[in-house]
């Protein structure tokens, strides 16, 4: 697991508690901050209990405060977290060559793929052919492997890779390989209406 990647599992952690999810959620709705005294009155909780919630949402970096001052919400911490885990997504290098793809990714994985007689189609089958990088003869469950890295819904993609002849299937359809070579880059024409 990479540092981002634990730091993030380390804030969902914290913020998966519901009574530490409610101060956070106070902090953030009071923009101008609480004290121990106020959040134990947003919360329904004794003072003690106050100041050890706030105290963890300080220690993990979302808040900021000390003592029996104000403590605020810290901007942008959980958006900075889920930005960190984006970029560390497998497909996310790819992603940065076809920035009109980017809408059709949440948090690197697949969410819908662009209708099939456009651009982004071609632009798209193109991007899993070089994140599939089929070198050689690939079983069907090695190919599957390798999308699922970055999509839910497999057999679409494979769909998508043969119809637009990045795959060939043997007659059997247990094999897969690829009958024309990897662009090295998005910016290379590799579709024969794109030459």
């Amino acid at each position: 697991m990479s540092v981002d990647a634990a730091h993030a599992a380390g804030l969902l952690m914290l913020l998966s508690h519901p009574v530490r999810l409610r101060a956070f959620a106070e902090l953030a709705r009071h923009q101008d901050g609480c004290t121990i005294f106020e959040m134990s009155i947003h919360l329904d909780v004794p003072q003690p209990e106050a100041a050890e919630l706030l105290g963890r949402l300080v220690g993990a970096g979302v808040a900021t405060g000390t003592g029996n001052g104000w403590y605020r919400a810290r901007d942008g911490v959980l958006r900075e977290a889920a930005e960190a885990l984006d970029r560390g997504q497998p497909i996310a290098p790819l992603l940065r060559e076809y920035p009109k793809l980017r809408s059709y990714f949440a948090h690197g994985r697949l969410t819908s793929l662009p209708p099939t007689l456009g651009e982004r189609a071609q632009q798209m089958a193109e991007l899993f052919a070089r994140f599939v990088a089929v070198d050689g003869v690939l079983t069907e469950a090695e190919v599957n492997t390798r999308i699922a890295r970055a999509a839910d819904d497999v057999a679409a993609v494979r769909r998508m890779l043969v119809e637009s002849g990045w795959l060939e299937r043997d007659r059997a359809g247990t094999s897969y390989g690829s009958p024309r070579p990897l662009p090295d880059n998005a910016s290379t024409p590799t579709h024969p209406a794109a030459r």
